[in-house]
């Protein structure tokens, strides 16, 4: 770069045959003396070495000769002033450039260096070079470093030393001379050129934004160095980082031409304070929807605040972070912080335990545990001030007053600062927790957190976590779900995959291996499609666990196209703080169609539907099981559903719009139909028929209706004689209720076709 070509720029001052009346033995300033008054100066016309040139008589101890006119001081272009001189008679002076710093009104710019580097004239007649470069940055190489608020200067020489000589000066020389630091065609401005220092001590934010102005279109390099940003910085032009910046928690960088982690990474010098700052700016910018991490690998090495990084509570506008790896790196800092404490449940105050000791010292987010309390129950808020814990879940039978276990999980990725978050994606992202972290602790407020194309491996202890209603419309999608407890038996794991508190969440064409429970589900309205979920171990015989938990009784929801692998869906209202029915709706809502179920080396007694209510009373009234596949491999499966009664049985005189249809069994002892339709020989005469059609009737509910019965050929009495008469039908008969009577007019024999329901369909 060179303005004097490219702008046009005039730089070279006049010869000084053109006229002394431009230079001044002064500073150079209006109204200085300058040389054509002072009879010690005059021009040579023919010296042998200079050609045309000045003679001056030193007689001050500081002889100056300074250009009276001004010379421009640009961001970012360097120049060169060189003087040749000789001495010819006298005592031999000292020679040095010298330069007087003008800003805006014609005020001196104090506190500047304003000399060069000084040569002595050793012998007469010698020519001596001097120069000296001015510049706006602080770069090696630069005499004169003249920053804002410097616009212009006037250059020359001084004469220092003792008086009496006399010397010679050739034509002064100003050249712009900024190619000596960058190349002659660079499409990048450097922001020393602007007055940063980079030494980690003095404020470079103003030099930062004088070159992002003007950069217009170009590329900013920032060097080596540690520069401290004291406010807010948008760099609009693309940003490369050799040297690092500081600044403030809350102040933010924006680099809008390349904002990714790699950029945020080399600008502060460390992956995880990028990927904060990163986030930060994610947030408070409007110019990106999304921050890519680049495919870059991230080691963590303790959770990630991310409403700290982000410096706000609440926030609903869609963002996303996409592309990389957060990688757990083992240590103290994922250790799960545990506390025992007594605190006082009232069924009537569903969500609050009161009279809480210790609850200063209770962290938001942690697990509860404790007698009569159901699964995935966290504390969602708490006040000391009045001694409160809310929690995202009542608790089924809690005593009074007793003690409770609060334990806090340490996760990579910890929303729970935002006091309400919305729209917020990750997307191409693994967290692998390593066995010693949990992945994602979602906000306790919002709507449609997403998780898409995703993985999250290896959690110590939970997957995702829902400690409020941030769960609300959460969306997973496509990914995978990878426990840490591979190798133990299923009834030691205790890991979860994820738990949801809220309505409508969207579980699709994932994958979770091997979790003690892969998803809690309160609310209603989900929907389960297309997933693969197993729980299996290589206990031959063994137990197996819930993988599906349903903790809501009319739950509107439907799992379809999932492959069910050694484990249940189990069905409940152990979040209920009065879980016995009363005027509510009661099981019910749900459709489970289309699903792959299979087990293999399993207890007899396994099941993959159980219904366990928490309280008495409640019944089933609304379920469609249609269109599944059960195979149990390596031994029999008794049934494929089951009611577990441990607590409270149902009430079957109640059940109504139950369908079990159109499944196929294998490896089954007994298939399980509503409505069945089944084929019943009666071999010798009687007035009365029992049938018993209680093997398939769903839950080992009662016969409560029968809809048809058809005879095959003819009904015929003791002599062989048909019989034209229909009988009745007494339902709910047998000791179990769970039998069908036909009364005839007469004792009869033959075939009859009937088919017989567990429910009302109304």
């Amino acid at each position: 770069m060179n303005k004097a070509i490219t702008d046009g720029l005039l730089l070279m001052p006049p010869g000084f045959a053109a006229g002394l009346n431009v230079w001044s033995s002064g500073d150079g300033t209006p109204g200085s003396t300058t040389y054509d008054t002072i009879g010690t100066a005059a021009v040579v016309p023919g010296d042998t070495d200079f050609g045309s040139c000045l003679e001056v008589l030193k007689t001050d101890s500081v002889q100056q000769v300074r250009h009276t006119g001004e010379t421009s001081i640009l961001p970012g272009c360097y120049l060169r002033v060189t003087a040749r001189v000789k001495a010819i008679a006298g005592a031999l002076p000292t020679v040095r450039i010298g330069g007087w710093a003008g800003q805006s009104g014609g005020v001196e710019v104090a506190g500047l260096v304003t000399t060069g580097p000084s040569v002595t004239l050793t012998s007469y007649g010698e020519v001596v070079e001097v120069s000296a470069i001015i510049g706006t940055g602080p770069r090696t190489g630069v005499d004169l470093y003249w920053g804002a608020p410097v616009l212009y200067g006037h250059f020359g020489i001084d004469l220092t030393g003792p008086s009496g000589g006399i010397v010679r000066i050739d034509d002064i020389e100003i050249e712009d001379v900024t190619s000596v630091f960058h190349r002659v065609m660079m499409d990048w401005v450097d922001v020393r050129d602007f007055g940063a220092v980079g030494d980690g001590v003095a404020d470079d934010t103003a030099a930062f934004l004088a070159a992002n102005t003007a950069a217009a279109g170009r590329g900013i390099l920032v060097p080596e160095g540690s520069y401290s940003l004291t406010d807010n910085v948008t760099l609009e032009y693309p940003a490369r980082f050799v040297g690092s910046v500081a600044m403030p928690e809350s102040k933010r960088l924006i680099l809008r031409r390349n904002f990714d982690l790699p950029s945020y990474a080399a600008a502060f010098g460390d992956e995880v304070v990028g990927l904060k700052k990163g986030l930060q700016a994610l947030v408070n910018f409007a110019d990106h929807e999304s921050f890519d991490l680049g495919g870059r690998r991230v080691e963590v090495s303790e959770p990630i605040d991310v409403a700290a990084a982000a410096g706000t509570e609440t926030y609903e506008i869609r963002r996303v972070i996409r592309n990389g790896q957060l990688n757990a790196v083992p240590g103290a800092a994922w250790d799960s912080g545990v506390l025992t404490s007594q605190a006082t449940y009232v069924a009537a105050q569903a969500n609050t335990l009161t009279a809480v000791a210790n609850v200063a010292n209770i962290e938001v987010g942690s697990l509860v545990t404790g007698s009569g309390v159901g699964r995935e129950v966290y504390v969602s808020e708490t006040n000391v001030g009045a001694g409160t814990v809310t929690l995202s879940q009542p608790l089924f039978g809690a005593a009074a007053t007793q003690i409770y276990t609060f334990t806090r999980f340490r996760y990579v990725l910890d929303f729970s600062g935002f006091s309400k978050l919305s729209k917020f994606t990750l997307t191409d992202i693994e967290i692998h927790c390593q066995g010693v972290a949990s992945g994602i602790l979602l906000a306790p407020s919002g709507e449609t957190f997403h998780l898409k194309d995703s993985f999250v491996t290896k959690p110590k202890n939970r997957g995702l976590t829902s400690h409020g209603i941030g769960c609300q419309d959460l969306q997973i999608d496509r990914c995978h779900f990878v426990s840490d407890e591979q190798a133990i038996a299923a009834t030691s794991r205790v890991s979860l995959g994820f738990n949801v508190n809220a309505n409508d969440a969207k579980i699709r064409d994932s994958r979770f291996q091997r979790f003690g429970t892969t998803m809690v589900l309160h609310g209603n309205g989900h929907l389960i499609v297309g997933n693969h979920w197993f729980q299996g171990d290589n206990v031959t015989d063994g137990p197996r666990v819930a993988g599906l938990v349903l903790t809501y009784p009319n739950v509107k929801s439907v799992i379809t196209g999932n492959y069910i692998d050694n484990s249940f869906i189990e069905w409940t209202n152990e979040h209920d703080a009065a879980p016995e029915f009363s005027s509510e709706f009661s099981f019910g809502g749900l459709t489970v169609t289309g699903n792959i179920f299979t087990v293999n080396d399993a207890a007899s007694y396994f099941s993959w539907v159980v219904l366990k209510p928490f309280g008495p009373g409640h019944f089933l009234q609304g379920l469609s099981v249609t269109g599944n596949t059960f195979k149990s491999l390596n031994g029999t499966t008794e049934r494929v559903e089951t009611v577990d009664d441990s607590i409270a049985a149902l009430d079957f005189a109640l059940t109504r719009n139950v369908v079990f249809a159109a499944n196929t069994f294998n490896g089954i002892g007994q298939n399980t139909i509503n409505p069945v339709t089944l084929q019943f020989d009666q071999l010798s005469a009687a007035t009365t028929w029992t049938l018993d059609v209680s093997g398939y009737l769903p839950f080992g509910g009662r016969a409560r209706e029968v809809t048809s019965v058809v005879t095959e050929g003819a009904i015929e009495n003791a002599s062989s004689e048909a019989v034209f008469a229909m009988p009745y039908v007494t339902t709910e008969s047998g000791a179990g209720n769970n039998e069908v009577a036909l009364t005839w007019p007469e004792p009869v024999k033959g075939r009859v076709h009937v088919t017989a329901r567990v429910d009302r369909p109304i």
